[in-house]
Formats: structure tokens, C-alpha cells, sequence
């Protein structure tokens, strides 16, 4: 049987699919938001490194264009200043 993941045996992911089946609602959410937070830190770690002038306002329009895309960025926070 393949498993989901190329470097996962099929023993262990099998572990570890029951586990998250045992697993209580609450703590999945919990894990999602956490893996959301670590997605967000390393979106703005990146963000950083390219562009350490930034002000902390246009670091986090960046992201808001990364993690919701030109269009709806544009719609929720407005134009978004000249790229430079």
C-alpha cells in the first residue's frame, strides 16, 4: 500500500492516521492553528530577509497579498502601496 507520504513507512502512518482519528476535536483545531501560526512566521521570516527596509505596516500588507492573494488583499486592506 502507498502511503501519503514518500518518506513515511506504511507502519508508522498507519500509526499515526488512528491517532488522529482517536484524537479529540478540540485538539485537531488546535494543531490547525498552531500550523497556521508557524505558516505565518515563516511567511514573515521570509518577508524579512527580502526585505529587511520594510516598515512592520508593509511587512504585514506583504502577507496579507501572500496569504489572501492581490485581490481580495486589495479588497480587504485596500491598494497596496508601490512595490519597490
Amino acid at each position: 500500500m502507498a502511503t501519503l507520504s514518500p518518506d513515511t513507512s506504511p507502519h508508522i502512518e498507519r500509526i499515526q492516521i488512528e491517532r488522529l482519528r482517536r484524537m479529540p476535536a478540540w485538539r485537531k483545531l488546535s494543531l490547525v492553528g498552531e500550523m497556521n501560526r508557524a505558516v505565518r512566521d515563516l511567511a514573515l521570516a521570509g518577508l524579512r530577509q527580502r526585505h529587511p527596509d520594510d516598515t512592520p505596516a508593509r511587512r504585514r500588507r506583504r502577507l496579507a497579498t501572500l496569504l489572501l492573494g492581490k485581490e481580495l488583499a486589495a479588497r480587504v486592506y485596500g491598494p497596496a502601496p508601490e512595490e519597490t
